[in-house]
Formats: structure tokens, sequence, C-alpha cells
């Protein structure tokens, strides 16, 4: 890295000039500086850094970071949101069945009751029937 410290006049401050020659570095850099956060309102998108200046450029990839983080929390939030719908819609599903079952359980004791009500007065006309159709021994 070459860095370059002129003053412009004797009453400014100095102004620094860093570049390099290494090519893999200023691709990654660039790579950085061109990152968009299409979750993030635009007052809160990473302004392009400073790059002559080290804590410039670490703001900026701190701040990249946490919209990297932002984004991934957003997006968990959405599929746990999307699978709390799921759940209540599941919940919603398993009351109707348990009141369907309910439901059906009361029939069936109804239904079961009449019916030993249907066979004991079955079986009372049938005893009925036997002794009407006997000659009477008496």
């Amino acid at each position: 890295m070459i860095t370059s410290t002129r003053r412009v006049s004797p009453d400014a401050p100095e102004v620094r000039i860093s570049f390099s020659l290494d090519h893999t570095s200023d691709a990654r850099d660039a790579d950085d500086l061109t990152q968009t956060f299409p979750d993030l309102e635009q007052r809160l998108q990473p302004v392009s850094p400073c790059m002559s200046l080290k804590e410039s450029v670490h703001v900026y990839k701190e701040h990249c970071r946490m919209a990297r983080e932002f984004h991934q929390v957003k997006h968990d939030i959405a599929a746990l949101e999307e699978r709390k719908c799921q759940l209540l819609a599941d919940l919603v599903e398993d009351q109707k069945d348990t009141a369907e079952i309910s439901r059906l359980e009361d029939e069936f004791r109804h239904l079961s009751e009449e019916n030993r009500t249907l066979v004991t007065a079955h079986g009372e006309r049938s005893r009925q029937l036997q002794r009407l159709r006997r000659p009477d021994s008496s």
C-alpha cells in the first residue's frame, strides 16, 4: 500500500491519500462498497466510506455486517410468523376435530342407550308374543 501525506496550504489540515496495487484487495473492497440492503430504509443504508480512513472503512464494514444480520433476523421473523400462522390454523382445525369427536361421542352414547332400550323392548315383545301363541295350559 502506498500512502502520501501533503498539505495544500499552511493553514489547511494534512490530506492523506492511500492506494494499493494489490488487485484482489481492491476487488474485494469494491464488492463491499457496492452492497445494497433493500430491507433497510434509505436513511439507514450504509454510506460509502472514505477509503483513506481505516476507521471509516471499519465503520462501513460493521454497518454492512449489522445490515446483513438485520436482514437475517427479518427473514427469521417472517419464517416464524408464517409457522405461527400455520400452527394457529392447525389449532383451529384440531379444535374443530375435537368438537366433532365430542359430538360423535355424545351421539354414540345416545344411540347405544336407544339400542339397549330397543333390544330390551324387543325381548319383552318377543316373550309376550310367545305367551300369546301358546295355548293357555291352565
